[in-house]
């Protein structure tokens, strides 16, 4: 607590530097730094959201850097852009994804950066055999095309988006309504409690929300930097997924938070050596 009060104007610009400096901060947290009520906390996060300073998320808030690809579609990034952010974090969750993964099945791989390192981590899995693979993502069939015929390359079709070399409607829907998987593994922009899992782009969105549907069981993968942001195009509530595979700088309230809402999640970590996958 601090020593004297503040004035509002005071614990506003803390408050704020505090959600900048952690990227999340919960009413709970500012009620005890600030000793103030829980109301008071959550008026002044209320201003600062109104003001455009922050977005507030259930329980607390996030920086407004979360609303960029809401406010401006168009700064959607490339393919290659985002193939470069994130790597190691990225590798890690395709891993952990793969792994899940057994002889015989059918499975979605949703275009994606993420779900490219699943694909990769599928190609690393000698011990996997008789793997049908639905995609949208024409960098995962090429990845996957040297497995032939140990995995059967299924690609959805579909007018293609050059910025992520995808594929959606009309022909990609017409597909997946067809077919009944046993996996479905998802990327998505933006993962929140409130807001559910959304995408940047909405015909890829609605592409996504037929995989969710056209699958036993569903996994959404996004790396930690995703959590707490909501996009344009909404592809479901968190409780519609099985699973969410994250890494280990995924926000701990964040987490627990999607737990509340339904969602459970793992943490993709490297594998111990020696371990079966």
């Amino acid at each position: 607590m601090t020593d004297a009060p503040l004035t509002a104007l005071e614990r506003r610009e803390r408050a704020l530097g505090l959600v900048a400096e952690r990227g999340f901060v919960r009413v709970a947290e500012l009620s005890d730094v600030f000793g103030v009520t829980t109301v008071t906390a959550r008026a002044d996060l209320d201003a600062l959201e109104r003001a455009g300073s922050i977005r507030r998320v259930h329980g607390g808030a996030v920086p407004t850097s979360s609303l960029i690809a809401v406010e401006r579609p168009d700064r959607e990034p490339s393919f290659e852009e985002a193939l470069a952010a994130s790597v190691e974090p990225k590798r890690r969750i395709g891993v952990h994804a793969a792994s899940l993964v057994r002889n015989g099945q059918s499975i979605i791989l949703d275009v994606g950066t993420t779900t490219l390192q699943i694909a990769r981590a599928l190609r690393a899995r000698h011990d996997l055999d008789d793997l049908t693979v639905f995609t949208n993502g024409l960098s995962i069939a090429l990845e996957l095309e040297a497995e032939i015929p140990r995995f059967t390359v299924i690609v959805t079709g579909g007018s293609l988006r050059p910025k992520q070399h995808s594929l959606v409607h009309p022909l990609a829907g017409a597909m997946l309504a067809e077919v009944h998987v046993d996996v479905a593994f998802i990327g998505c922009n933006g993962v929140d409690p409130m807001h559910g899992v959304t995408n940047s782009n909405l015909p890829e969105a609605s592409v996504k929300a037929l995989m969710l549907r056209s699958a036993a069981r569903s996994v959404v993968v996004a790396d930690g930097s995703k959590l707490g942001e909501v996009h344009l195009g909404r592809i479901a509530a968190v409780d519609a997924f099985d699973t969410l595979i994250t890494d280990a700088a995924a926000p701990a309230q964040l987490i627990a938070e999607l737990g509340e809402a339904g969602l459970a999640t793992a943490i993709a970590g490297d594998p111990e050596p020696g371990d079966e996958p």
